[in-house]
Order: structure tokens, then sequence, then C-alpha cells
């Protein structure tokens, strides 16, 4: 039978990727986007979802269930970048993150897995970001989210081993997709005293998700974890720098890591 998928944010991106990918292989996937009607070209159906809703994550649920009888696999891809001087990030925008990159796949979880729970089966993946590891500056607000969605799952999965259900999580590092055009972007403020350096890193970063590497790369990895019977707690998905600076992370001193940060940006 079939194995019935809900990837969250499955319009564009990473997202679009993984579920058409997946379509390929035989699985059935439903996507979800705030509009779905305003989305023409998609390969699979695509649900009416906000994230930052919890009426609409339980409706979509509920609908997908109504459909398919089941969930076997949820994809919690929806999320949203933010740059900027955490000083100068309005805390409006810092919450809206939050909202959007944490506490939105949480409440996916909590709606999907009374379901999982019934069948004594599931897989959730959490797409988080090589990002989550560490603290990068101008993008604090980003890593912070994304880290936290980390600790969640190593939390959540032995929570709801016992009822079959297995948890992990995926996080990708520079990917060509359309996130910074997207995301919020602090304003570049004349005479700031960030001005330059924020000014300096975000044209780098720009530049990394431009030369990004091929979504696809997501697509398969994703696969893979969901023909494997005992995944693993973390994966990665990135070029091997980016997956390497994690290494790093865990075996330099504090400040030698946060130096060999501040010569990558320049700052």
């Amino acid at each position: 039978m079939s194995k019935i998928i809900l990837i969250t944010g499955g319009s564009s991106g990473i997202g679009k990727s993984i579920g058409e990918y997946l379509v390929q292989k035989g699985y059935t996937v439903y996507g979800t986007s705030r509009n779905p009607k305003r989305i023409t070209d998609s390969k699979f159906p695509l649900v009416a979802l906000d994230v930052r809703n919890v009426e609409s994550i339980q409706n979509a649920v509920a609908e997908i269930i109504q459909k398919s009888g089941r969930i076997d696999v949820v994809i919690n891809n929806a999320g949203v970048g933010i740059t900027g001087p955490l000083e100068e990030i309005p805390t409006s925008e810092i919450k809206n993150n939050f909202e959007t990159n944490f506490f939105g796949p949480i409440e996916v979880m909590k709606a999907v897995l009374p379901q999982m729970r019934s069948q004594k089966s599931g897989l959730i993946i959490n797409i988080t970001s090589i990002a989550g590891y560490m603290g990068l500056p101008y993008r604090s607000v980003y890593s912070a989210s994304k880290g936290a969605l980390e600790l969640i799952t190593e939390a959540l999965r032995m929570e709801v081993k016992d009822f079959g259900v297995k948890i992990t999580n995926i996080a990708p590092g520079d990917f060509a997709t359309n996130i910074a055009s997207g995301r919020f972007h602090a304003p570049l403020i004349k005479g700031s005293a960030y001005e330059k350096p924020y000014g300096d890193t975000l044209k780098m970063m720009d530049e990394h998700v431009d030369s990004g590497s091929n979504p696809n790369e997501m697509a398969l990895a994703v696969a893979k974890i969901i023909e494997n019977p005992d995944p693993k707690i973390h994966y990665k998905v990135g070029v091997f720098m980016q997956k390497f600076s994690i290494v790093l992370k865990r075996v330099l001193p504090d400040k030698v890591y946060e130096k060999m940060l501040m010569n990558h940006y320049k700052l």
C-alpha cells in the first residue's frame, strides 16, 4: 500500500522538489500552501495550511485522514528565513519567525500524533538547518529557531518511541531556492553601527544561496530516510565544509571556532 505523505510548504523550493520526487517513487503525496488556488503547476494535491494557525493545521490533517484514511509520513518543511543585527530586528519579526519555524512544526506534530499512535506507526521528518547547530552572525534568530526544533525532536523521539512513531531531523546547508527572496531582512540603516558589516554579510549569504546545491539532493535524502526502518536522530545534507563545520564546533575550543566564523564572514 502506498504510504500517505504530508509535506508542509510543498508549493515551492525544497518542499516542492521532495514532493515531486516522492510522487515519482509511487507515494501518495499531499503538499500544503497558505493559498493553494494560486498554485497551478503542482504535480501533487495541495491542502490549505498556515503553520501559524492551529485551526488550519487541524483542518488540513483531518482532510487528509478523511481522504486517505491515514498519514504515514509528515515532513515539516515550511519555514522562513530572517536576517539582521539582533538589536535592529523588530521583536514582532522574531516572534513571527519562531511561530513559523518552531511553534508551527510543533502544532503539526501535535495534530498528527494521535493518528500515528492509533496506527501504531508513523514517521515525522523535521527539516531544520545546518545553521541550527551554531550561532551565525546576523542570522541569530534563524539559528535559534532551527536549533530549538533540533532539540525538540531529540526529546520527542524518546516520548513517542513506544507508540511505533519515529522522528528525525534533516539539516540542509545552502540550497538554490527562493528562501532569500522570501525571508525577512532587517533593513540596512544608513549610519547604523551595523551598516557595513551587516551589508557585507547579507551580500555573502545571498551569494551562498544563489550558488547553493540542487534541492533534488534533499529529495533523495528524504526518500532514503522514509525507506529506512530505523532512521538516525540527525541527518545533514550539504557541501562538505558546511557539514564539517558541525564537527569542528564539537572539537575546537569555543573561541577558536568563533574566530574561524568571524574570519569566514570577514568580521
